[in-house]
């Protein structure tokens, strides 16, 4: 089969979130979107992402309302159901990330980076990860750029997170989706750091 390649500038769309309920969300009109082939699709890949978005906040309330525990048991369910740990290696590079912990090859040292415990990261708590050493209250995906290649497909921008206090984090993020059956789609790749800007 011949891939195709196009370049679209995405004007609306609506979706269904299949992963936590129902959402509508809108494109942003400076969206680049390449399609090298149709079977995953644009609508299903920001399913995922609005997912793991919603999953972010659900961990880091859990966590404001009944602590560690309950905020791992939404963690867990959280990395069965969006990332691909079940089928197979996942290469995971999470914000902050050091030493041999930099990449997490497991679905425990996922969760850990979630949740917590994990000690080689100095900003979070002894039961705390990435989700729930800040009370965070909004979290927006910003693409820059989308790409669909059968029935994997890539995404490149920011997530804007806004905690309790207002104050703002925006990790780059870079994701690969995977489909490995109709209506499932799971994370392979998921790459974040912290703008360059932060350490000027």
């Amino acid at each position: 089969m011949a891939i195709q390649f196009k370049t679209l500038h995405i004007a609306g769309a609506s979706l269904l979130l299949s992963f936590f309920g129902f959402a509508s969300l809108p494109a942003n009109a400076n969206e680049k979107l390449q399609v090298f082939d149709t079977n995953i699709t644009l609508e299903e890949v920001k399913a995922a992402q609005k997912g793991w978005c919603s999953a972010l906040l659900a961990i880091s309330n859990a966590y404001q309302k009944g602590g560690y525990e309950l905020a791992k048991s939404i963690a867990v369910d959280t990395i069965d159901g969006a990332y691909a740990y079940q089928y197979g290696p996942v290469a995971f590079k999470p914000t902050y990330a050091v030493g041999d912990s930099t990449f997490r090859h497991t679905r425990d040292g996922a969760i850990a980076y979630f949740v917590g415990p994990d000690p080689d990261i100095d900003r979070f708590g002894p039961m705390q990860g990435f989700a729930t050493y800040r009370n965070w209250k909004q979290c927006e995906i910003l693409n820059d750029t989308i790409q669909l290649m059968g029935d994997t497909a890539n995404t490149m921008g920011f997530v804007k997170l806004t905690d309790s206090n207002g104050e703002v984090a925006m990790p780059e993020k870079t994701w690969t989706f995977w489909q490995p059956k109709p209506g499932i789609v799971r994370i392979v790749l998921h790459h974040s750091s912290t703008p360059f800007d932060t350490f000027q």
